[in-house]
């Protein structure tokens, strides 16, 4: 979309109202009103200027799809309606384009959706960088980094180009008391949850764990269950996760162990005891859990039941042990829970750095995400509640220094004047609780390292002394307090007037919170574990490395860690983004206004809002502003041709908007009053419904008008079909009345043809008559006469029969006389029985020549048979063969008729029975058909070496005639064919398939005697193998030799050196074979 097709979605079609700063009336109730209003229609999330609210809506919206973030990719914060993916396309493109760190920071109190607002922002970049197998690789690990740690802050390390290198995980506050208590309607940590549903049913025995959460007194039990919240997936993500973050399997296994042991500690109870010196003591009441645990991490079981019931001192050169009482041991056991928890969790954060860590060493930006409590106002508010409100002050405090500075920086670069903005300064709160000489936090340190009896009354009677005149602190001794019988402020309690309002904290607990001691028998019995994690999670357990000087403080400790995130931040671009839980029950479709209320309060909404309209409500660039309101002024409607300002002068001018309502920047409008902005949205609103209105009577009228040609045109098309169908009937009519016209003088002409025909028939039919008459008179008197004369006829054909009748039995009696002497005399002179005598005797007549014919050949046929019956079957193959290499040769090759008396012998050497050839014989598996001396002809001089040659059913085998040893064995498969000539020589090649393995050396040229039976036993075998043997009978054909093609020639010579066939190299290429010519 270009510029000026830009459309700002927070004004069009908006649900109640996109941008707070510009809700008018502004108020408490006005705001509550529009988030319920937004939230009732799942918009969920809202501005406030750069800064996002987010409120949960405890189900899933189909707002998070890739072709949302598609939407969302490279546009305007303001461009399209509030969604999280906004921010961190703003965050992302200020990190890459222009040079700057970020960072996000999300806050809301727990179920307000803080970590899935992470994974969002994470996923978008993910989604947005660039890609490549490297940068994808580090994009799955730092995205699922995150499930495996509950809270953190994640710098994502990226290349100038905006593609992520690696990451850092910061764990700046783990509220780490929520292992051993959690406020009410509160969960702990979702891995006790996740490990107890997912696991398992192996894994939870490893573990000595079981599914049921109610046995373990760690785990609130009244909101156990979440809905929507599926533990037991969330586990196997953790898993997966830990595993593409590099995590190797016993790792995941150590950490699981530690987990299980954490549960466990919270099932050790413990029982009084009174010793004879009057001391209280404690003791565990059920050992199980304790033994279960020890065996989870390896410690002797009496050690830790020692550390839980005695306490060492050691000062200079000495040691005291002391026995611990019940309070103490249960302090004692929370202690180790916390501690074990909290060691755990930053051994995790440093693991995962580890694997997530930039490699390069050059020059990178950081995109921080920081997931925190926001803040925290309950009914019983002690020492958590108190460092993290700190934390909100602080981060307050930087809140509205960094906006107040990016308005005056935007109003610099615009070159509008800057006026300064009047608001509350909370430097005073974070004075009071952080200053090194009389800070809440410094007393409470002084007090902890204080000799003598401190207590957390001491505590607050210091503060009451201290702090009694500031204007933020309360308490009953305070002068702040009106009345000394408030009895809204217990005596144990005092009370601090926050930015986000009053908070009242209960001094109980303060003092052991702030030690934070882990007693050292305790680590040093954790030390002596044979768990490898667990030594170094207590290193300071080593009796080698013993350290008497007190561990800092808790507060001590947050104090610094909210120093370094601020000054984290203050080198930082800040994005915000708010989080809201709209129900106690996690349900959907539920806003309970107190509750949300409430946290609007202590996130300081409305304070965000007030600094945001104390200057300008609104601003937007030219381009945009004059595409959106050109049509409320005719200079600049339909299309302004100058630069987008001087439309938008222009415009503003027309409008008559009083000049103090808005002010012109370099490139923005800055408008002050929300009562502006919504002056020209209502009159774009109403001149948007004119051009509307004016747009349908333009379309109506050219749908009208198209209807109108429509119906012409279609009109003009009936009339032509309708003028073409009757010019089509008409034609019909006057055709048929022809036809009958037509049909009418036809059969007038047909009658009166008939009727000529008719009278010139009866003519006819009289003059045949009147001849007929004539006729058979002159027959009837021509009867007569031949009947005389054949009276006359007939007695001399009675004379002449009876002189034949003789004559016929004299030649049939002569007949059958000869036939019996001729069938006599056939019998005694018949000829041999062979079927080459050709012999037959005479015929003695000629009319017994088809007869003597046909004896002849029946008689042929019957000896044949008769010498057929006396064949063996050997016989019967081997005259099978001589008609088989009949078919083959003769009339193609001279040496053919020689071969026809020869019989096929076969076994010319007897190599059965030969002792010579017993080891050749043995080395062939198959029956031998033929065997016999052939010369193999050698390429380079044309000379034969002899070679026995053998032939098998399936393969010709070649041995040496003096040793029988076997040169080359070619499988029958691999002959492609064989080449003869056609002279009476004994040379044939035997020719290879190429590729073959037996073509390697190449064809064989050899020479045989027997070479007639020796070709046509390997074509007999070809044939029965389905596979016939190419026979090529050529005086001329090319021999493969290993690499190299020679033509074998043949040509007719004189007879030499004893009428034998010579052969001689005449070439590289060429051999030739000298036959003598036959006589």
């Amino acid at each position: 979309m270009s510029k000026m097709e830009v459309k700002t979605s927070l004004l069009d079609n908006m649900i109640g109202v996109g941008d707070m700063v510009l809700l008018e009336p502004l108020s408490e109730d006005s705001f509550l009103e529009n988030l319920r209003n937004r939230f009732d229609h799942s918009e969920i999330y809202t501005y406030i200027g750069s800064v996002v609210i987010s409120v949960n809506p405890y189900r899933s919206l189909p707002i998070y799809t890739s072709d949302k973030v598609e939407e969302y990719r490279n546009r305007n914060f303001y461009e399209l309606s509030p969604h999280i993916y906004a921010l961190a396309d703003e965050a992302y493109h200020s990190l890459r384009d222009q040079d700057k760190d970020q960072c996000i920071l999300i806050t809301g109190e727990s179920g307000a959706g803080k970590t899935e607002a992470s994974k969002l922002v994470m996923s978008y970049v993910a989604a947005v960088c660039g890609k490549g197998q490297e940068v994808n690789k580090v994009k799955e690990q730092l995205l699922q980094s995150n499930p495996v740690l509950e809270g953190s802050h994640l710098e994502i390390e990226s290349m100038l180009t905006g593609d992520p290198l690696g990451g850092v995980i910061s764990n700046y506050l783990l509220e780490k008391s929520r292992v051993v208590k959690q406020p009410r309607g509160e969960r702990n940590f979702h891995i006790f949850y996740q490990l107890l549903s997912g696991a398992s049913d192996d894994t939870l025995k490893k573990l000595k764990l079981h599914r049921d959460f109610s046995k373990y007194n760690y785990l609130s039990l009244d909101s156990a269950v979440v809905n929507g919240l599926d533990d037991a997936t969330n586990f196997r993500t953790v898993r997966n996760a830990m595993q593409i973050v590099g995590f190797m399997e016993d790792e995941v296994q150590s950490v699981l162990e530690l987990v299980a042991a954490v549960l466990k500690l919270g099932n050790i109870e413990f029982k009084p005891e009174s010793r004879c010196n009057g001391t209280d003591e404690s003791r565990i009441k059920d050992k199980n859990d304790l033994k279960e645990m020890c065996e989870l991490l390896g410690i002797e079981q009496s050690v830790l039941e020692r550390a839980f019931s005695y306490r060492t001192v050691e000062a200079k050169m000495e040691k005291v042990s002391t026995t611990l009482n019940v309070a103490q041991a249960y302090y004692a056991r929370d202690a180790l829970a916390k501690n074990l928890y909290s060691r755990l969790f930053t051994w995790l954060v440093t693991r995962i750095n580890e694997s997530i860590k930039a490699q390069t060493k050059t020059r990178h930006k950081v995109m921080g995400v920081l997931d925190i409590y926001g803040f925290e106002i309950f009914e019983d508010n002690s020492f958590e509640q108190f460092i993290i409100n700190y934390c909100n002050e602080k981060l307050q405090q930087i809140f509205i220094e960094l906006t107040l500075r990016e308005e005056q920086e935007e109003y610099v670069r615009e070159g509008i004047e800057w006026t300064n903005i009047e608001y509350f300064n909370n430097a005073i709160i974070c004075d009071l609780i952080e200053n090194n000489q009389n800070g809440i936090l410094a007393m409470l340190d002084e007090e902890c390292l204080r000799p003598g009896t401190v207590t957390d009354e001491t505590f607050l009677d210091k503060l009451n002394t201290v702090c009694a005149e500031h204007q933020h602190f309360e308490s009953r001794l305070s002068k702040n307090s009106k009345f000394l019988n408030d009895h809204s402020l217990p005596h144990s309690c005092f009370r601090i007037q926050h930015y986000a309002g009053k908070v009242l904290y209960r001094v109980e607990g303060f003092v052991d919170k702030n030690n934070d001691l882990l007693y050292r028998d305790l680590s040093q019995a954790m030390f002596k574990a044979n768990h490898s994690l667990i030594k170094q999670l207590f290193p300071e357990g080593n009796p080698a490395k013993v350290n008497l000087k007190r561990p800092p403080t808790a507060g001590f400790q947050f104090r610094a860690s909210v120093g370094t995130l601020m000054k984290n931040l203050q080198t930082k671009n800040p994005n915000y983004i708010r989080c809201i839980k709209p129900n106690d029950k996690k349900a959907p479709h539920i806003f309970t206004e107190s509750l949300v209320r409430h946290q609007v309060r202590y996130l300081g909404l409305m304070e965000n809002v007030r600094v945001r309209r104390a200057g300008y409500a609104f601003r937007q660039a030219y381009e945009p502003c004059l595409e959106r309101y050109k049509m409320l002024c005719k200079q600049t409607w339909p299309h302004w041709r100058g630069p987008a300002r001087e439309g938008v002068e222009v415009l503003m001018a027309n409008l008559q908007v009083p000049a103090e309502e808005f002010s012109y920047g370099r490139s923005k409008i800055f408008i002050r009053n929300p009562r502006t902005l919504f002056f020209l949205e209502e009159r774009r609103r109403q001149c948007l419904q004119d051009l509307a209105t004016l747009i349908q009577k333009i379309y109506r009228g050219w749908k009208c008008r198209s209807h109108f040609l429509l119906l012409k045109k279609s009109q003009i098309v009936v009339a032509a079909w309708y003028r073409r169908y009757a010019q089509q009937k008409k034609y019909q009519r006057i055709k048929s009345a022809t036809t009958v016209v037509q049909s009418y003088t036809r059969g007038w002409q047909a009658r009166k043809l008939l009727r000529e025909l008719k009278y010139q028939k009866r003519c006819e039919e009289a003059a045949t008559t009147i001849a007929a008459y004539w006729h058979g008179t002159q027959a009837r008197r021509e009867l007569r006469r031949l009947k005389e004369e054949a009276r006359r006829k007939h007695a001399v054909a009675v004379i002449w029969a009876y002189w034949q009748g003789l004559k016929h039995w004299y030649k049939k009696v002569f007949f059958v006389v000869q036939m019996q002497k001729y069938f006599l005399g056939l019998k005694s002179s018949l000829p041999s029985m062979s079927p080459i005598d050709k012999t037959w005797p005479t015929r003695p007549y000629l009319f017994l020549d088809g007869v003597h014919t046909e004896l002849r050949r029946i008689f042929h046929l019957w000896r044949c048979k008769k010498y057929r019956s006396q064949f063996t079957e050997e016989k019967k193959a081997v005259y099978e063969e001589k008609l088989e290499a009949s078919e083959i040769f003769k009339d193609k090759k001279a040496l053919y008729p020689s071969s026809v008396s020869q019989p096929f012998k076969g076994d010319y050497l007897e190599i059965s029975k030969n002792p010579k050839y017993q080891k050749l014989n043995s080395t062939v598996d198959e029956k031998v058909l033929l065997a016999d001396v052939v010369n193999k002809i050698n390429r380079a001089n044309g000379k034969g070496t002899a070679r026995i040659f053998l032939l098998t059913k399936k393969s010709v085998v070649l041995a040496d005639q003096k040793t029988g040893q076997v040169k080359a064995s070619v499988p029958l498969p691999d002959l492609s064919s064989v080449s003869v000539s056609t002279q009476s020589d004994g040379f044939f090649a035997l020719k290879l398939k190429e590729g073959s393995a037996s073509a390697v050396k190449g064809d064989f040229l050899l020479s045989s005697e027997h070479l007639i039976e020796i070709i046509t036993k390997l074509h007999r075998i070809g044939a029965t193998d389905q596979e016939q043997l190419n026979i090529d009978i050529s005086d001329e054909f090319l021999v493969q030799f290993k690499q190299d093609k020679v033509c074998v020639k043949f040509i007719q010579g004189a007879p030499k050196n004893g009428n034998s066939v010579s052969c001689k190299r005449k070439n590289n290429r060429l051999l030739e074979v000298s036959v003598p010519t036959t006589a």
